[in-house]
């Protein structure tokens, strides 16, 4: 293999120079150039994942489609969660430059799309084309540190990745918001074209194009791999969305596509062990820092998910917030997740990556904060419950660079982007997965505890039809026009008709924290097996999977 210096062409930037067996210097103003577009992605796609929340009642109000209105939000989560393992694994075939400038591209053209809809199908379909575009854009933007800067610098710059992360989920929800009243819904689509366009030039100019050396043979396409992966996950993640929201969790809907993606991930596996070039090489998973890694990774993906749809519910239907605010209290927690992951960036680069020891520290911090979250009920104050999110949100934010940087470092270059991308495939996949659980306990212990709760006085006022719909769903705490309306059937009763009101009501916003309540001590259950499991982890080591190999340097560009 020729030296990397030598396959710079005369009269270029200065050749990269090799700092170890996998990692090759690039120039210092192409590393700037590359990570400010690296970030502005990476901000630009999961701010899309939180931006069109805000925006739903007024695309509802223009388009219709109530009943479908879920889907918005699960096209795109289900569609950039599959393709993330599909494109990491080629950017290690192939490069990851041209995957990344298509990602952006497709993500441009569904917001173009998005923003033109004229019906909440188009709309439901150009959300799917975003996803793809978006997943890419994701599933590439964290493997680019390790193409970036050298493991021993990964950890800080991971955890700046992260807290541009949190950074867009805290301002998500408020542009959106205030584009929608200020402009139109449709600017929340169309304001993503002028943002990626520099950026599409700027990777075209400046971004390596790195790639892993080895034969042709290496880089067949897995067909058959990519075929079933998608068979397997899209089911999984429709069947988790569907249960409980559009179907019964044992309607043949449901049951039908989980079994069915049960099945295909059998075959994926089997699949996987027999093919020469499989698109997610199932050797990876015998490296302990990776398998114990994406465990752990699952797990607190279970509770964070849980944690982000469940506290504006508390906020809105217990301490009785608007609407509007319940969503901002999410902030502080978001606020904590941005410092906790800057700082575990911080240290890991400068303490040599102890990766154990700050991950048992940072779930510990998150599972206090669970656990105080899980004892709060309808006398808590709001700063009370806002210290407790932060707590978690710290305690999150920290593991956040741990995990992907234990990761990036114990695997050679050669499956660098696969290993990378199932740490945000494997967080999605267990974020789904508390979603639904999570989801039907909380009706469950809901309705057992208003049935346990109310007085007999109350359960002879209020009519058994209305009761038992308030079991289903307690949309008086958290919608003002079904409160007036059930106060006003209690005003024929007079004055002790008021009282009465009043005690359901107490009573609903006590069963509603008590069922929240049990929603985060099993969240505590979850996340700390995560932390049994981290126990685990061992020191920084390179993958014995394959002989280490000198990676090529990228010829530079006229820009270098």
């Amino acid at each position: 293999m020729e030296n990397p210096s030598q396959q710079a062409g005369a009269g270029s930037a200065p050749a990269s120079v090799p700092r170890d067996d996998d990692f090759v210097q690039l120039p210092r103003r192409t590393v700037v150039l590359t990570m400010a577009g690296v970030m502005l992605a990476m901000f630009l796609a999961s701010l899309d994942q939180t931006v069109v929340g805000t925006a739903m009642p007024r695309i509802i109000a223009d388009l219709g489609g109530f009943d479908r209105f879920t889907w918005v939000t699960t096209a795109y989560l289900v569609a950039s969660t599959t393709i993330v393992p599909v494109v990491g694994r080629m950017t290690d075939m192939y490069g990851r430059k041209k995957f990344y400038i298509v990602g952006i591209a497709v993500f441009v053209v569904g917001s173009v799309v998005a923003g033109q809809s004229q019906t909440m199908d188009q709309l439901i379909l150009s959300r799917g084309l975003q996803g793809l575009g978006g997943g890419t854009i994701m599933a590439i933007s964290f493997v680019s540190i390790a193409d970036l800067f050298p493991p021993e610098e990964r950890g800080k710059f991971q955890g700046l990745m992260a807290g541009v992360f949190g950074l867009s989920s805290v301002l998500g929800p408020t542009l959106g918001g205030f584009i929608t009243d200020n402009l139109s819904w449709n600017w929340v689509f169309f304001i993503n074209v002028p943002i990626a366009v520099p950026i599409i030039v700027l990777f075209f100019k400046f971004f390596p194009d790195t790639r892993r050396a080895g034969s042709e043979n290496d880089r067949q396409l897995d067909y058959t791999g990519m075929a079933s992966l998608v068979l397997a996950v899209v089911p999984l993640l429709l069947g988790l969305s569907w249960g409980g929201v559009q179907y019964e969790w044992g309607s043949v809907q449901v049951v039908g596509a989980l079994v069915f993606g049960g099945v295909m991930t059998v075959v994926f596996v089997v699949v996987e062990s027999r093919t020469a070039a499989p698109i997610m090489p199932l050797t990876i998973y015998r490296n302990r820092m990776v398998s114990v890694s994406l465990i752990a990774i699952f797990l607190t993906g279970f509770g964070m998910f849980g944690a982000i749809i469940f506290i504006p519910l508390f906020f809105q239907g217990v301490l009785g917030a608007s609407a509007t605010s319940s969503g901002s209290f999410l902030t502080p927690m978001m606020m904590g997740v941005v410092f906790g992951a800057a700082i575990s960036g911080q240290l890991l680069s400068r303490m040599g990556g102890r990766y154990r020891i700050q991950a048992l520290i940072g779930i510990s911090i998150m599972t206090t904060g669970m656990y105080l979250i899980g004892s709060m009920d309808e006398t808590t104050s709001f700063g009370t419950a806002v210290g407790f999110l932060i707590v978690m949100g710290f305690g999150l934010g920290t593991t956040f660079p741990v995990f992907t940087l234990a990761v990036q470092n114990s695997v050679s270059f050669s499956v660098m982007g696969i290993a990378t991308s199932a740490t945000q495939f494997y967080r999605s996949i267990g974020g789904m997965l508390g979603l639904a659980v999570l989801g039907a306990v909380m009706a469950n212990r809901f309705a057992s505890r208003l049935a346990e709760s109310i007085t007999d006085e109350l359960a002879q006022a209020v009519p058994q039809a209305q009761l038992e719909a308030l079991q289903a769903n307690p949309q008086a705490l958290v919608n003002p026009e079904a409160l007036a309306s059930l106060r006003g059937g209690f005003e024929q009763a007079g004055p002790e008709g008021a009282v009465m009101a009043d005690q359901l009501v107490a009573v609903l916003k006590a069963a509603l924290a008590e069922a929240i309540g049990d929603v985060f001590m099993i969240s505590v259950v979850v996340v700390a097996s995560a932390f049994v499991a981290t126990l685990f982890l061992q020191g920084p080591r390179k993958s014995t999977d394959e002989p280490s190999r000198v990676r090529p340097a990228p010829v530079p560009t006229d820009g270098d």
